[in-house]
């Protein structure tokens, strides 16, 4: 097999798949790239055990098929140090060394044949579905919800974004327990309502991804796998296979304690003062009455403490409400919405978080956050 491509293109692309690829594999040919040539068009591939990610290239200078695999830490350590010229593959069939010329020099390396990498998976075409997102939505929905998944290796159901169909609108859900966001867009609309739990890593990476994609991508999915498709790329991952619980039953409906203010007056005010919370418990006690909101912290331990005055819109009766500084401040920052307006019940129920001005009137996006017990 031959090859020409351009040293920026191609690492461009490795840049882009190479996420995938885990520091440590137990199994060897995932430590490599796969490459595969075929009618002038060259299909690369990164996997892990979970995901696989595939991009193409089309290319004007080729001999030969077949397929090798490639060493991906020295690969991409070496096209780093190229500035952008052609760079020519010639590869041996029969003992899989490859000899990549550049305009100065010669580097030879060695691979593998193609036949060991692992098959990618096959979704299961009578139980499989398809449907086409636009890729904003797709974007937007997992920028605002991945954050809020968690890391909890006995619940691993909590661990990824539920995307959920239905025929008014398409749902992102993420939540660790402690906190949760919900993002719905209205423009993504089914006939048939179906849903899928897409683990943390590979919603990681679809976010990198997307931006380089068309303006549509292409979901399929069945019970246990997805595959979304973008113009130069295609991402397949495992799903988790649980129940996801039922998110809608915990998110309060009668918090009419309403106050709006500033969202970066007060996630400023909130990271000075949280730097004298306890290390251990990070709570921040918020005061809302008259139309201004205290923000204090304190360790007794050390002796320390923190209090701050901003002003607000409330005119409800005084609530008092510990969060976790870190969680507060994660959600704050996350909202895209120059004032934010919050809603609480009492000191013992959660707390949600909109954003007061909206994006988009097809857009809808919530935030919970659960309390701390604030100590007397």
């Amino acid at each position: 097999m031959k090859f020409v491509i351009s040293s920026s293109e191609l690492l461009n692309h490795l840049n882009s798949i190479s996420r995938v690829i885990n520091a440590k594999n137990t199994v060897a040919a995932l430590d490599n790239y796969l490459f595969q040539l075929a009618e002038n068009q060259l299909k690369i591939t990164a996997s892990d055990p979970e995901s696989t990610m595939i991009t193409t290239l089309a290319l004007e200078n080729a001999e030969g098929e077949g397929s090798i695999t490639i060493p991906a830490r020295i690969l991409n350590n070496t096209l780093k140090e190229f500035p952008e010229q052609p760079l020519t593959f010639k590869i041996n069939d029969e003992t899989f060394n490859i000899d990549l010329y550049s305009e100065n020099g010669k580097y030879s390396i060695m691979g593998q044949t193609g036949e060991e990498y692992p098959e990618n998976r096959k979704l299961n075409e009578e139980t499989s579905s398809s449907i086409t997102v636009n890729k904003e939505v797709l974007l937007n929905g997992i920028s605002k919800t991945l954050f809020a998944t968690a890391d909890d290796e006995l619940r691993p159901v909590m661990n990824g974004i539920l995307l959920e169909f239905g025929q008014e609108n398409l749902t992102f859900v993420a939540s660790d327990a402690h906190k949760l966001v919900r993002y719905k867009n209205k423009t993504i609309k089914t006939e048939v309502e179906s849903s899928f739990i897409l683990p943390k890593k590979p919603a990681s990476l679809l976010k990198g991804l997307l931006p380089k994609g068309d303006e549509n991508i292409e979901i399929c999915f069945d019970e246990k796998s997805a595959v979304f498709k973008l113009s130069n790329y295609t991402l397949i991952c495992c799903l988790v296979e649980e129940t996801y619980p039922k998110y809608n039953s915990v998110i309060p409906i009668n918090n009419t304690n309403e106050m709006i203010v500033d969202r970066l007056d007060l996630f400023n005010s909130v990271k000075r003062v949280s730097v004298f919370a306890n290390q251990a418990s990070n709570l921040i006690k918020l005061g809302i009455e008259n139309n201004q909101l205290v923000i204090s912290a304190q360790d007794v331990d050390f002796s320390i403490s923190a209090i701050e005055r901003i002003k607000c819109q409330y005119e409800n009766e005084k609530i008092e409400i510990g969060f976790k500084s870190i969680f507060l401040m994660e959600i704050l920052s996350n909202i895209n919405s120059a004032d934010v307006k919050v809603m609480l019940a009492d000191s013992t129920r959660a707390g949600l978080f909109v954003p007061l001005e909206k994006e988009s009137d097809d857009e809808e996006v919530l935030m919970l956050l659960m309390p701390m017990m604030i100590n007397a």
